[in-house]
């Protein structure tokens, strides 16, 4: 089992959502934002866009592909940012490979 957790930039939580273990990160998020989506049809265009941090094994492109087919003015309201992948020398100082 997987599990899927949104937070907003406090930590505290906004979506949940499991899937099997077997299934893909892209695809557990597009499920918990598609479970939500009333939460983005309803935020109002002029607030600013909601920011999605994802890690390195997440793929941008595939997630608003498949998004906009659920919602079409998703985009308008979401963006998505990779963070970026912790470098050697910052694992090593953290005792981590």
């Amino acid at each position: 089992m997987k599990r899927h957790l949104a937070t907003d930039s406090q930590g505290y939580p906004l979506f949940a959502h499991c899937t099997s273990a077997n299934v893909s990160d892209d695809k557990g998020l597009i499920e918990l934002l598609t479970f939500n989506i009333d939460y983005f049809k309803l935020k109002p265009f002029e607030l600013p866009k909601t920011t999605i941090l994802l890690d390195n094994g997440y793929h941008p492109e595939t997630l608003e592909k498949e998004l906009l087919k659920v919602y079409p003015e998703i985009m308008s309201k979401i963006q998505f940012e990779l963070s970026p992948k912790p470098s050697k020398a910052s694992k090593a100082e953290k005792g981590k490979s």
